[in-house]
């Protein structure tokens, strides 16, 4: 089950949220712990490992960490066996596959609970922060099925507070209900119609398509990405506001950047703020020097790389993003320059290029691509002539619409407005537009739920 499924929005979440306001507020992280071992139930009962696993980490965690507390010269070795077990089992279920040659289902979430508990354990081994003694508290802020299945990857620290003191309020459930709405939109009428670009060229096959058609293709891929993710991000800060919770922002604006470190320091921050704080850092970050910099990047991105998928397509995203992030940090801010046109066109290519080599697995098609992208005969082949007019007749409106939204004025209008009646008006209109594309089927899984 997912947030834009026609039975979690009408009937999971409804009868969730009767149940969490209408028992006492001790009673609360108890609601929400079972409520999300039945949120996992209803979409993975066929699939029981979904449940197995994420309890069975959590309690190893749980237990590990007060032995750490208990007997610090064991800290490091209990560290170290969290660390073989739990990325044991997130390579073996990422990378099985590649070695069996039979398909491997990836447990939903297995990626951001096993960040988040590795987090924790690395604060507690650190000692900035003591163990956690309630398992209750532990393992419904670990399972909290609003940032399960695609974070954002909250710290401990800041979960903790939440799950032992919070408030609810008209005006919380209120504005989290809103928020909610807006990234059901996002999600479900500009990515989901966005995608189906992509999705076409892909049936076309990438050598039938012209140079115009291939760059509007990769722009139609990185709007929709973004508008998948960020969708199911606002999400889950709006159901999180209605339980009382206040969840991190996962993107501040990232098609806004000038840069590729800034792109990342914007795109899934609290991916980019984990790797930053437990491994970019304890490597050593920029503090050792040209050549130890260089290094700690390079490791930093190789295992984001890794992370996203076993095929050799995100080991080239991964270095192509590399690359770029260091010759702007080695150029002493000479590249990509302080001209704001220059390093907008700069960027706007860089992205596009590089979502081209996340969304292409096969290296044949993206040799392929490329040579659409930069055609050396400098004539354009397409299917049929015209085809990139074709395609913008139908696609033209949602880039369009998705582009103005990727602009920071749009936050600047929607906390103005948020509150208005006229407002109100429009998320009633647009809730209604997507619950019609989902009764009719025009709805996609969320894209990360891949990773």
């Amino acid at each position: 089950m997912s947030f834009n499924d026609i039975n979690f929005i009408f009937l999971f979440l409804p009868v969730f949220l009767l149940i969490y306001y209408g028992l006492p507020s001790f009673c609360r992280n108890i609601v929400l712990l079972l409520g999300s071992i039945a949120f996992l139930l209803v979409g993975g009962y066929k699939n029981p490992i979904i449940l197995i696993l994420p309890i069975a980490e959590i309690i190893l965690a749980y237990l590990l960490a007060l032995g750490m507390e208990a007997k610090r010269k064991l800290a490091l070795p209990l560290l170290v066996v969290y660390l073989l077990g739990a990325f044991g089992v997130l390579l073996g279920f990422k990378y099985a596959g590649l070695f069996t040659g039979k398909s491997i289902i990836l447990p939903g979430g297995i990626s951001f609970y096993t960040f988040q508990l590795t987090g924790y354990m690395m604060d507690v081994y650190r000692q900035k922060m003591p163990p956690e003694k309630s398992l209750l508290n532990f393992s419904a802020g670990m399972l909290m099925f609003p940032k399960f299945l695609s974070g954002p990857i909250v710290p401990w620290k800041s979960l903790k507070p939440q799950l032992e003191s919070r408030t609810l309020t008209a005006k919380k459930f209120d504005n989290g209900l809103r928020t909610f709405i807006i990234g059901l939109a996002l999600k479900t009428l500009v990515a989901d119609r966005i995608g189906g670009l992509w999705s076409q060229l892909g049936a076309i096959g990438y050598s039938s398509i012209s140079t115009p058609l291939a760059w509007l293709g990769i722009m139609a891929y990185s709007l929709q990405l973004f508008f998948d993710f960020y969708g199911y991000s606002v999400m889950a800060i709006g159901i999180g506001r209605m339980l009382g919770f206040e969840l991190p922002e996962n993107f501040l604006f990232p098609y806004a950047s000038k840069s590729m470190s800034d792109f990342w320091r914007r795109w899934h921050v609290t991916l980019g703020a984990w790797f930053r704080d437990y491994v970019y850092i304890p490597l050593g970050g920029s503090r050792n020097g040209k050549k130890a910099l260089v290094f700690n990047l390079f490791v930093v991105w190789v295992m984001t790389g890794v992370w996203h998928g076993s095929t050799l397509n995100f080991l080239i995203w991964s270095m192509f993003i590399f690359g770029l992030i260091v010759a702007e940090k080695l150029s002493g801010g000479r590249f990509p320059g302080k001209n704001p046109v220059l390093t907008r066109i700069y960027m706007i290519f860089a992205i596009m290029i590089s979502w081209m080599f996340f969304a292409i697995t096969d290296l044949k098609d993206i040799g392929v691509y490329l040579g659409r992208l930069f055609p050396i005969t400098g004539k354009f082949s397409g299917a049929f002539e015209g085809d990139f007019v074709f395609y913008l007749k139908q696609y033209g409106i949602y880039i369009a619409i998705g582009i103005a939204i990727c602009l920071p004025w749009t936050k600047k209008v929607w906390l103005r407005l948020r509150s208005t009646p006229i407002f109100t008006v429009m998320l009633f209109i647009l809730f209604w537009l997507s619950i019609y594309c989902l009764s009719g089927g025009m709805n996609d899984p969320f894209m990360y739920f891949s990773f």
